[in-house]
């Protein structure tokens, strides 16, 4: 499937102009549209209420791949919890396929949960149920017949490779196989959107890799929308073309993943991108870094280029506008959302910094000035 540009696309806060009208209301290209949400819970004894939503504007199209990231308790799987229904929001509205969550009664909301499937870190398998069994499950309870529910489970345990382990239990599998009985119970009811909710963090990295190939493969086989919650920014680099940061309950950075990784504005977005390689200052830089240069000191440039040229441009240009007077301290080359990225370190005198920033954007190249070390 073609990722097409746009495929994600949130507004700044806003109040709804209308109440939520029957299904169809929605452009058909939105499966999920989250308007002015916000979430309130209620103070517990001798505590105060916690705000775990604020204003919260975001819509996701039909085959999209959406991360939404953020630290602890900035209020992911708060919102996770209002799009499948489990949790009513306090104010704004919550629509998937056409259809506001938060109006629905019981019944409904277990027709509309058909159509939302879920994968959850510690995969919550019945240990006294084969693999079978497990993704036999929700069909057994939607009072899907025998014969359909053997219809449905054996091409998914073909599509998530575990076909030879449809009579094992939970425990003779490993962590990814785990995962991958998950996902294929996520699918046995034909769902039109995939919730992941840190459904790597478990996992070790190899068994990571193998799981986000096949959650790659059903977005685009499948044309399954996902939103994925997640810390990890290998993760979202891997599988997202969308993705919304989220911190203390609101949506403070928002767009294409690769816009995103390669030029972050916000600080919660430079912080989560911290970790990755380029992005990641060495020990002994970040513990002497200080703000203001000093007598002698040296400034400590971070140098960013995104699909333009590759490594010999960035060198030969930094050199030009530097002198000999340059040193290249750390640097990675990578790939976001297929396009080729590269982020280098580069150290020059202190006096020198405003110059050589500006003659590098000059140049065609992002350019920013870290701090100074003596």
């Amino acid at each position: 499937m073609n990722m097409a540009p746009g495929a994600f696309v949130a507004e700044r806060p806003r109040a709804p102009t209308r109440k939520a009208e029957a299904r169809g209301d929605l452009p058909r290209a939105d499966l999920v549209r989250i308007e002015a949400v916000s979430k309130v819970f209620p103070a517990g004894r001798g505590g105060s209420e916690v705000r775990a939503l604020d204003g919260i504007d975001l819509s996701a199209r039909r085959g999209s791949a959406t991360a939404i990231i953020g630290r602890s308790g900035a209020g992911k799987s708060t919102l996770i919890r209002l799009i499948n229904g489990l949790e009513k929001p306090t104010a704004g509205h919550v629509h998937v396929d056409g259809v506001d969550v938060a109006q629905l009664g019981e019944r409904e909301l277990r027709d509309i949960r058909r159509s939302i499937g879920m994968i959850f870190q510690h995969f919550n398998l019945l240990s006294s149920r084969t693999v079978f069994g497990n993704v036999a499950l929700p069909l057994e309870i939607a009072g899907i017949s025998r014969h359909e529910i053997n219809a449905r489970v054996g091409p998914l345990l073909d599509l998530v490779g575990l076909a030879d382990k449809r009579d094992r239990y939970p425990s003779e599998l490993s962590g990814g196989q785990k995962q991958r009985v998950g996902i294929a119970r996520a699918l046995a009811t034909r769902p039109k959107l995939l919730l992941s909710d840190e459904a790597t963090s478990a996992l070790d990295p190899e068994t990571t890799q193998s799981v986000l190939s096949l959650l790659r493969k059903i977005n685009r086989e499948l044309d399954l929308t996902i939103l994925l919650i997640t810390h990890e920014m290998e993760v979202v680099k891997q599988i997202a073309d969308q993705v919304a940061v989220i911190d203390s309950g609101r949506i403070v950075e928002r767009g294409g993943v690769f816009e995103i990784f390669s030029a972050p504005v916000h600080e919660t977005t430079k912080a989560l991108l911290s970790g990755l390689p380029g992005f990641r200052l060495p020990a002994v830089l970040a513990t002497h870094l200080k703000h203001d240069p000093s007598a002698g000191s040296r400034a400590i440039v971070r140098v960013t280029f995104a699909g333009q040229g590759g490594q010999g441009r960035i060198f030969s240009k930094i050199a030009e506008v530097a002198g000999s007077d340059h040193e290249v301290i750390a640097g990675a080359l990578d790939e976001i959302g297929g396009k080729p990225f590269g982020s280098f370190l580069v150290s020059v005198a202190s006096p020198k910094a405003g110059q050589t920033v500006d003659k590098l954007a000059a140049g065609g190249l992002d350019a920013e000035v870290l701090g100074h070390v003596s």
